[in-house]
């Protein structure tokens, strides 16, 4: 199967290469661990190899996007500036729309932000697509609703030829019992806990599920720094 790199070269080897190519990834994890840098990186990486790519930013601006990618050495701005890369404005439609909603007292449908509208303007010859974050997408619905919305997505980027993110916050994936995971093609779990034998609470990437993929059950270990996720070596220490 042919494959994309992730943009970190050590979740390169373990995916045998990188994401599956065309296939839909979900990526979740509680606040803090790393998921919108595990985007970052994938939208950089991609960018550098001339591919299209569009995000769907449902939780920052385009500019608060841009800052913390610099920050980590990933800089977007020259993508952005050029058109290669897309960043939808998802976060200012939804606060704009909770405003709207409070002044003239409308509905909480008048805050929902149609997510299959935003996927079908993606533009046909987009080779990559980060959606940050799913969960906004899953308030006020209910499971079968949300489900039949992510397959529904999922074909869409699909028939497009996307190579797709689906990133998720823990506290939506549990919400939505987990639906999620059987639309994607492959998971990856980001989580952060003590090490048993240190005490010191730890960043832990799981990889229950990629199809066509040879994968380790192993937890890998990680740190963000200024350069951004960088794996430790098996046995190394804080």
């Amino acid at each position: 199967m042919e494959r994309i790199s992730t943009g970190i070269s050590e979740l390169d080897v373990k995916l045998e290469g990188g994401y599956p190519i065309g296939k839909v990834i979900l990526v979740t994890g509680a606040s803090g661990t790393g998921k919108t840098i595990f985007g970052l990186h994938f939208l950089r990486r991609s960018c550098i190899d001339g591919r299209k790519c569009v995000h769907i930013a449902t939780e920052e601006s385009p500019e608060d996007l841009l800052v913390q990618a610099e920050m980590l050495g990933l800089d977007l701005r020259p993508y952005l500036d050029s058109g290669q890369l897309t960043v939808k404005r998802v976060f200012e439609t939804r606060t704009y729309n909770v405003e709207q909603a409070a002044e003239f007292g409308f509905g909480s449908k008048m805050i929902d932000v149609d997510i299959l509208k935003q996927v079908k303007l993606v533009p046909d010859d987009t080779d990559v697509v980060v959606i940050d974050n799913m969960g906004v997408f899953a308030l006020d619905l209910s499971v079968k609703e949300f489900r039949d919305r992510i397959d529904t997505i999922n074909r869409m980027l699909a028939g497009k030829g996307c190579t797709t993110l689906f990133i998720m916050d823990e506290a939506a994936y549990k919400l939505t019992h987990e639906v999620s995971e059987y639309s994607a093609y492959g998971s990856i779990k980001l989580m952060v806990k003590e090490n048993p034998y240190t005490g010191v609470r730890e960043r832990y990437l799981d990889i229950p599920k990629m199809r066509s993929t040879k994968i380790s059950l192993d937890l890998a270990v990680f740190d963000i720094t200024s350069e951004g996720i960088k794996f430790r070596k098996s046995g190394s220490k804080a």
